[in-house]
């Protein structure tokens, strides 16, 4: 049994704990690992000399991160129980990463059913700790009061602190870090909105953290006692509202001042489609950080610090965080973003092509062209289209697909490239998402927007029969029922123009690139004669 602050009640029964505590180097099981939080931290435990597992439902969205190889990598579920027992098997210290934000109304329940899930098969394991990271709740206010977000998020706690397994929760706000939503969201509403009509919840008081913080509270739980199982919270050392949040980070940004005009009007509702049409944030995910802001959300005590202390200079200050993780965007460095981990609900049914297709109607736009560049130029453009760069054609067509995607409730094209330059697999991409990457040859993309079916885009660069440097590029649509053959042709007349646009200019800026390249490489082989 636990309290309503997820403390366990010292007259509750629980299983007899491990008598002693993880030890220096202990194996770690890592869930979330395609996650904004999990991605950063399995380098983290790699560094303090821990063995790491990572759970993931598609194991192939990590390969490309850096320290894939030196981590394993197994396929499972956290809803799966039957997939836990061999993934906790042999674990000293469990992470639990995960939540079904934004996966629909039922998120509560999944959230409910894959905690118990990891519980029970972490106890019967033998896990020597369990590691989460929630969210932090007003103080004083009953949980049916709270954001259904934040109540799952307490709920979660409470169900692994009664696991019998000792249990460390921590608790935090709003996380500052490159890539993280929170960030994102207060980036964008502060740098496109000099004049802001805002809701109400801007005047609400919150203790962010550094996302760097976070991390080392998560690597420095693992080596907690036994006898400690309890929630921490975890805070910066400031307490802000969101309106001096986003004055300072005009601050911090060299921004001008803006002003912001608070009304009560605008709900959390109605103020998560405004965050949603002026940041890369979807709805799905903003209503619930808008409604987490609700309340105010400040730490009531500092305990982590007695089992995992701070060092001179942190936890980091609001300003501080700031300016690192602007710097990281600014040198391309962002490890992982909110948008790492995939959209819930999205498809993961086999590409047409695959041996494993169940078959079935299957529309295609096929076009090809010779480039008169090398494959490596035509490379280059390909692995760096979207985000800043866009689509290479028409861009107010791309664009409306964009808006009415975040109309109907989609991602919409806003949430750009983790990497101005270079792809992974698992990397969200505007609308579309990483499938495959074949290093200088293949780039295949699987859409997250909302369509009545499953769609790729895939192109290609190799050489032709005659040896000259050949794009191919692949539009598929696998229709659901009628509604899906019905937009197939409602938008096929205009492929000619986005596909057949899109295919021209890549060829030309591959070809403009290798031109501009010539002198340069010119010049560098006069100097080595």
């Amino acid at each position: 049994m636990t309290d309503a602050q997820g403390l366990p009640d010292p007259g509750a029964d629980q299983a007899p704990a491990p008598d002693q505590a993880p030890a220096p180097g202990s194996r770690c099981l890592v869930t979330g690992a395609t996650g904004y939080i999990g991605g950063r931290l399995v380098p983290e435990l790699l560094t303090a000399g821990h063995t790491v597992r990572c759970l993931a439902r598609t194991p192939a969205k990590l390969r490309d991160h850096p320290w894939a190889g030196q981590a394993e990598i197994v396929r499972g579920d956290v809803t799966d129980a039957d997939s836990l027992a061999p993934a906790l098997r042999d674990v000293d210290v469990a992470y639990y990463l995960v939540h079904a934000l934004g996966s629909g109304r039922d998120f509560e329940r999944t959230d409910r059913r894959a905690a118990r899930n990891f519980a029970e098969q972490a106890r019967a394991a033998g896990v020597r700790r369990i590691v989460y990271l929630g969210g932090l709740t007003p103080r004083g206010v009953p949980d049916r009061e709270l954001s259904p977000h934040l109540r799952s998020r307490a709920e979660v706690g409470r169900i692994l602190l009664d696991s019998g397994v000792p249990t460390t929760v921590l608790r935090a706000a709003v996380i500052i870090g490159s890539g993280s939503a929170s960030f994102e969201m207060l980036r964008y509403l502060t740098e496109r909105l000099p004049v802001m009509v805002t809701p109400s919840w801007v005047r609400t008081r919150i203790q962010p953290i550094a996302v760097r913080d976070v991390l080392r509270y998560l690597v420095g739980s693992a080596r907690m006692p036994a006898d400690v199982s309890r929630a921490f919270d975890i805070g910066g050392p400031d307490v802000l509202t969101y309106l001096e949040m986003m004055r300072r980070y005009a601050r911090v940004d060299g921004l001008p001042q803006r002003l912001i005009l608070p009304v009560p009007v605008l709900t959390p509702r109605l103020s998560s489609h405004w965050v949603g049409l002026v940041t890369p944030v979807p709805r799905s995910i903003a209503r619930p950080l808008a409604e987490s802001l609700k309340y105010e959300v400040v730490c009531d005590e500092h305990d982590i610090a007695t089992w995992v202390p701070d060092p001179p200079g942190a936890p980091l200050d609001f300003d501080t965080a700031l300016t690192y993780a602007l710097q990281k965007v600014r040198d391309a460095q962002v490890l992982t973003r909110w948008s790492s981990a995939s959209v819930p609900g999205a498809p993961s049914d086999p590409l047409p092509t695959d041996p494993d297709w169940a078959g079935g109607s299957l529309y295609s736009d096929v076009r090809e062209c010779t480039v008169d560049a090398s494959p490596q130029a035509l490379w280059r453009v390909v692995e760096g289209i979207g985000g800043e760069n866009g689509w290479y054609s028409f861009p107010l067509a791309w664009a409306v697909r964009g808006w009415f995607d975040r109309l109907v409730g989609g991602v919409g094209l806003r949430r750009g490239r983790r990497d101005a330059a270079h792809l992974r697999v698992g990397d969200s991409l505007d609308f579309w998402r990483v499938e495959e990457i074949e290093r200088g040859r293949l780039l295949r993309l699987r859409a997250e927007m909302r369509l009545p079916g499953l769609a790729w885009l895939e192109m290609s660069a190799d050489h032709d029969e005659e040896g000259r440097t050949r794009y191919r590029q692949r539009a598929m649509f696998h229709p659901h029922g009628l509604a899906g053959h019905l937009y197939w042709w409602s938008v096929s007349p205009f492929h000619a123009v986005v596909f057949g646009g899109m295919a021209r200019n890549i060829a030309r800026t591959a070809e403009a690139d290798a031109e501009s390249r010539r002198p340069a490489a010119s010049a560098e082989a006069a100097r080595a004669e």
